[in-house]
């Protein structure tokens, strides 16, 4: 049975020091200080006999003017903690079952060396508490006591107290009772029942805080760059209450609807996408204002007050003869004339009629596209009509007399218009406002049986095309 015992308390301390949970600040402890020994519970018939004498120091501890316990132990999440006690003690008192009179007596078992090894699982109520500094405990665990020559193991359970003066440093005091599987209280002989009183100084470390901000690596948003608690360890630069993290202006303050950036002008864009950060603008364009709101800001304004398109830096297209033609569309900028002509003046119908009587003649040679000499100045004439209507377009329509065959006629129609354009051209009026076509004897204005009549329709005529 001894042996078994043995066995079943190493066993419970094989798994509290395998266990190797770490998820606390300042995970280890240890503790250390005096401890006392009574043996006066396992004496005693009664509960109340146990406890009578529970602070009877002179009579009944067993204690020693020195050092005389540590305790190692190490939180693994929960409350929960697994530790380590070493001890040492000297009986000097013992104390014997009730005699016939019904009194204890104390005697000295012979100065034995006491020594315990422990393994205590102990839960804390100080988060249940709320408190700061009080730390009430209970624990269970076991472990192998040596009285002088002989030894056993032990189931323990425990009270404890622990009132801690800062993070790092409490005082301790406990108290365990120390069941024996091997109790016939007969000191030298067996390791009887007891109670053992502990009182100490306890130290917590292990926590790391990488940024030494006051906020564990474990806690810390922000491990390693030093913050404030208030933000898990995160610094707020600009003193905004955005953390740095979350701040897109880290060190100038602002607003949280900013997103941490200021908005000197109010105008409800961040300073730093406000192209006008000291005028309240527009969201459409990037903060900045548009007095008369054509779209184009007003620094960018050269007419800030008055609508134009922004193709003109803000001010309105010029029309300088008032004819609702705006002088970059007009062709015409400086006289007055429609808007169905560019701007520019209507061709009279004088000047039309002219063309149409110049057109008929403008006479060629027999079989050729070569001007007679009476035609050129017909042609100087023309000129000088279309210079005076620069925006009009004109078509040139050649025809031939019924001389010769249909096809070549037709070809011959073409290069006598291309002749009149190129003249025109020439003379300085602008191709793209002239187009030629050839008609051949298709469409003879005067009889071709005739001399004369056949004359008059070699001709190229000047038509206005609206």
């Amino acid at each position: 049975m001894k042996h078994l015992n043995k066995l079943i308390i190493a066993v419970v301390l094989l798994v509290g020091l395998l266990s190797q949970a770490q998820d606390a600040n300042n995970p280890w402890s240890l503790s250390f200080g005096a401890n006392a020994v009574d043996t006066r519970v396992s004496a005693a018939s009664s509960l109340q006999d146990q406890f009578s004498n529970y602070f009877n120091t002179k009579d009944n501890w067993n204690a020693i003017p020195s050092l005389s316990y540590l305790n190692v132990s190490k939180y693994v999440g929960d409350n929960i903690s697994f530790g380590v006690t070493g001890s040492v003690n000297k009986m000097t008192k013992f104390v014997n079952k009730k005699d016939a009179n019904g009194d204890y007596s104390v005697i000295n078992p012979g100065d034995l060396n006491y020594y315990g090894v422990d393994l205590n699982i102990k839960y804390s109520f100080m988060n249940a508490l709320g408190s700061k500094h009080f730390d009430p405990t209970a624990n269970i665990g076991g472990g192998y006591t040596f009285l002088e020559d002989v030894s056993t193991g032990t189931m323990n359970a425990g009270i404890g107290l622990t009132y801690w003066m800062n993070d790092f440093v409490g005082l301790s005091v406990q108290s365990n009772y120390k069941y024996s599987f091997d109790d016939a209280r007969l000191p030298g002989v067996d390791v009887p029942s007891h109670m053992q009183h502990f009182a100490g100084i306890t130290f917590k470390f292990g926590g790391t805080d990488t940024d030494g901000d006051g906020v564990y690596d474990r806690e810390d948003a922000c491990p390693e760059v030093a913050g404030l608690k208030q933000f898990k360890g995160c610094p707020d630069t600009d003193g905004d209450g955005i953390v740095d993290l979350s701040d897109a202006c880290p060190e100038v303050a602002g607003t949280l609807a900013m997103n941490g950036c200021p908005d000197t002008d109010g105008d409800g864009i961040a300073d730093n996408d406000d192209a006008c950060p000291e005028v309240a603008g527009l969201k459409a364009l990037k903060g900045c204002p548009d007095t008369d709101g054509d779209g184009t800001t007003d620094k960018a304004d050269k007419c800030p007050n008055i609508k134009g398109p922004k193709e003109n830096a803000g001010c309105p297209w010029p029309d300088a003869d008032g004819d609702s033609v705006l002088d970059k569309d007009d062709k015409c900028p400086t006289e007055k004339g429609t808007v169905a002509n560019n701007g520019c003046p209507e061709i009279s119908q004088a000047a039309i009629t002219a063309l149409e009587g110049y057109g008929k003649t403008i006479l060629f040679n027999t079989g050729k596209s070569s001007f007679q000499k009476q035609t050129l100045p017909v042609l100087v004439s023309i000129v000088a009509i279309l210079k005076e209507n620069p925006s009009a377009k004109f078509t040139l329509s050649g025809h031939t007399d019924s001389t010769g065959n249909a096809a070549s006629n037709m070809v011959l129609s073409n290069q006598r218009a291309e002749a009149v354009k190129n003249y025109l051209v020439t003379n300085g009026v602008a191709a793209d406002r002239l187009t030629s076509n050839g008609f051949g004897d298709t469409q003879p204005v005067d009889d071709n049986n005739t001399s004369k009549g056949r004359t008059n329709n070699r001709r190229v005529e000047v038509k206005y095309v609206k």
